[in-house]
């Protein structure tokens, strides 16, 4: 690595760490001040609210605090003559900001395997913990379609992976082939099992003289492979996050069942390819920097590039809620902005500085 590289990182990583924490500070501890009359008085829920709150605070503060982090490094080393120094000695415009693009984009990465884990539902949580339901979380009277059956759950636990009152309707062709009812099931080995299951088949073909009805019972049976309980969670729950593995589990499901997949899809590409709107943004805001300390106005520069990179977070963060409640097409709210954000981007530095 050369020096020039380990200086300027180190004076990044820096800023970006006293931003991020600084922020972190600033909106769990707003958060926790208007919801403190609302949270149990138990010790150990405050703080799981606090650390749930913080990562979900994270997944805004850290795309922000990168961009922040750069323009104040930009500043320092403008105004201290580093930067009109280095370019003296012969560095290029692309061995300034690529060090700190290729940092960036692996902190991003990181947030984005985080969010395949259950952190993804923090914000679920912190909800919960408010609502009192943390360690009771139920759903009631949930009617789905899966395949060829119809599934009833009278009480759903997503994450005990337990139901309660379970109906099961085979239906082929349109007419009802099998039905299953049950007291009790539980999700083993990604399939359900059903505890003292009573069976009732209807014949393929009615004859008043010889066609039966058949009902047996089944102490022990399993069903529905594949059917998972947080994702029957998420889609039932309108508000409700995805993890990007669920969401990935939820598209494969659900996309054979004629359901909407608008806001699964919305929740996916905002955790995956949204966080990336800032790569370009850092780039831009060194292109358009005056390097020489005498014609750089820090208040100018400051204050229009933090309005700038907060003014397109709000954008695509708007266009992330209209299609996560189904007004816009994902695909045309977050892919498509994402694409023109950087072809625009590309030719304005191209412009500006080329890629030297």
């Amino acid at each position: 690595m050369r020096i020039i590289t380990k200086y300027l990182l180190q004076k990044f990583i820096r800023n970006f760490v006293i931003v991020l924490v600084s922020l972190e500070i600033f909106f769990v501890g707003i958060d926790f001040l208007q919801n403190y009359d609302e949270l149990p008085n138990s010790a150990n829920l405050q703080l799981l609210y606090m650390l749930y709150n913080s990562f979900f605070t994270l997944t805004l503060t850290l795309p922000l605090s990168l961009v922040f982090g750069w323009i104040i490094t930009i500043v320092i080393m403008v105004k201290t003559n580093e930067m009109v120094a280095s370019l003296s000695l012969g560095v290029g415009h692309r061995q300034i900001f690529m060090p700190v693009v290729r940092v960036s984009m692996i902190l991003v990465i990181l947030l984005i395997g985080l969010q395949t884990t259950p952190l993804a539902y923090s914000y679920d949580y912190t909800s919960k913990i408010l609502k009192g339901t943390y360690f009771t979380n139920s759903k009631s009277d949930i009617f789905v379609k899966y395949n060829d059956y119809f599934v009833y759950f009278k009480k759903l636990y997503p994450l005990q992976k337990y139901a309660e009152d379970i109906h099961i309707y085979k239906v082929v062709d349109d007419d009802i082939e099998e039905g299953i009812v049950a007291k009790k099931a539980y999700f083993q080995n990604n399939r359900w099992y059903v505890i003292d299951a009573k069976i009732t088949k209807k014949p393929k073909t009615i004859d008043w003289n010889s066609s039966k009805i058949e009902i047996h019972h089944e102490k022990f049976l399993y069903t529905l492979e594949g059917f998972k309980p947080k994702i029957l969670d998420n889609v039932y729950e309108s508000t409700s996050s995805f993890s990007i593995l669920d969401a990935i589990s939820a598209l494969i499901l659900l996309n054979d069942q004629d359901v909407n997949t608008d806001k699964i899809r919305a929740s996916l590409y905002y955790e995956i390819v949204a966080p990336l709107y800032f790569i370009p943004l850092i780039i831009l805001i060194f292109s358009y920097t005056s390097f020489n300390s005498r014609f750089f106005n820090i208040g100018k520069f400051t204050s229009l590039s933090i309005a700038s990179t907060l003014v397109i977070w709000g954008i695509f963060f708007m266009l992330h809620k209209f299609s996560s409640s189904g007004v816009l097409n994902p695909e045309f709210s977050i892919l498509l902005p994402i694409i023109l954000w950087y072809i625009i981007t590309y030719i304005l530095i191209n412009k500006k500085i080329g890629y030297k």
